[in-house]
């Protein structure tokens, strides 16, 4: 067990991880940030994510593609195609809690480290397979990043376009990271399963698991209902309450009075559209429906005559109407209610520290130790070796 890493609910469990690029490393990395002891097994070439400091150019010292995703971990080097290299990862794994991969499971099975063979030697494992499609079906085999597996054939990117526009562009890693969160929360609930068994088990996500849960909604309306899920527009948006706006300098917020018919007076109010008050059709949601269009363009109208620090104040001055500001980036990082939230956390380096996200939950009664940066690769190939001790079993 790795002395540094004492800390956090996780403390004592070791993760064994056979990861490349975001998806199961970002699940890695949220076990280690609760106080896991994770071992990030690399080819002689590394991660592929290491090599991606080319986008944001030469001179970095520390990578928000590479770092992030891999922090606290210890790195070990071994060439898995080598008789030695698959014993001593034979090693690792039979003295691990926890063997995390998202390598296709015909590669993994060519090395011997498939499920069926690990499990039938390790009962007790967890195995956490991380796929594009599943295992099952005619393109299980298939290779998948999540542009591909959750963004676009997910359905994800058509459910945020409109009818003639561009499709979007993902941001980087936002499937990956998903299901992320899915791997830690599976491998979490494997060990507790354990905990009363005494046995450990195959479990498995995907990428397009993951799109079908994050848009479920829309899913559900086909699936239950057989209606083609509503096309995203807010020109058109079924109530004007739930809906972005632009102020007059440029800057967007977003309504959200989700219960119309209690929000919608306030909104008469702080807008001065006393008419709108007067008006019966206007004083139940499905009037207000019918008329989305019109009463849409015109609020366009009135939040374009002012600021928006004047809209939120006006906003904020009614105790009952929620409303949120469309930020940039910049934005986020400037609010002190980020930093009072917990999410940016400070990491220590070999150079100092570095601000990094922070994974999205706490544990306030087991709280983790001091975050750790990432491995240099191979930097702990010697130490983690040393520790085996026992010979492959």
């Amino acid at each position: 067990m790795n002395s540094s890493q004492t800390l956090g609910p996780m403390a004592g469990v070791r993760v064994v991880e056979l990861g490349i690029w975001v998806a199961a490393p970002s699940g890695a990395t949220m076990l280690a940030d609760w106080g896991a002891d994770v071992v990030k097994v690399e080819p002689p070439t590394g991660d592929p994510i290491r090599q991606i400091r080319h986008v944001i150019g030469d001179g970095v010292v520390h990578c928000p593609y590479y770092e992030p995703e891999n922090r606290g971990k210890r790195s070990v080097v071994l060439d898995l195609r080598s008789d030695e290299g698959r014993s001593a990862a034979l090693a690792l794994i039979g003295q691990a809690d926890v063997f995390l991969t998202n390598l296709r499971p015909a590669a993994l099975a060519r090395l011997g480290l498939d499920h069926d063979t690990l499990l039938a030697r390790y009962p007790e494992l967890v195995y956490a397979l991380v796929t594009g499609y599943g295992l099952e079906g005619p393109d299980a085999a298939t290779g998948a990043y999540d542009l591909g597996a959750y963004w676009a054939r997910g359905g994800v990117a058509q459910l945020l376009s409109r009818e003639g526009d561009d499709i979007p562009v993902q941001r980087t890693g936002m499937g990956d990271r998903l299901t992320g969160l899915g791997v830690a929360g599976m491998v979490s609930a494997a060990l507790f399963s354990r905990s009363r068994t005494g046995r450990g088990q195959l479990v498995t996500t995907s990428l397009t698991r993951m799109a079908a849960w994050q848009v479920a909604t829309d899913y559900n309306l086909r699936l239950m209902l057989d209606r083609e899920p509503p096309e995203a527009d807010r020109r058109t948006e079924d109530s004007p309450l739930w809906n972005n706006y632009r102020a007059a300098d440029g800057k967007a917020f977003w309504l959200m009075g989700v219960e119309a018919d209690r929000h919608w007076p306030t909104l008469v109010r702080i807008v001065g559209r006393a008419d709108w008050a007067a008006d019966p059709e206007l004083g139940s949601r499905a009037g207000r429906s019918a008329r989305a269009p019109e009463l849409i363009a015109e609020l366009d109208a009135i939040f374009a005559t002012r600021p928006r620090d004047e809209w939120a104040a006006a906003f904020d001055a009614e105790p009952d109407f929620f409303w949120a500001p469309v930020n940039s980036v910049d934005d986020v990082l400037a609010d002190p209610q980020t930093h009072a939230a917990g999410v940016v956390l400070e990491v220590a380096t070999p150079t100092g520290t570095v601000r990094m996200v922070n994974s999205p939950v706490d544990f306030l009664g087991t709280p983790p130790g001091p975050a750790r940066g990432a491995p240099e690769l191979g930097e702990h190939t010697a130490e983690v070796l040393a520790e085996l001790g026992d010979p492959v079993r």
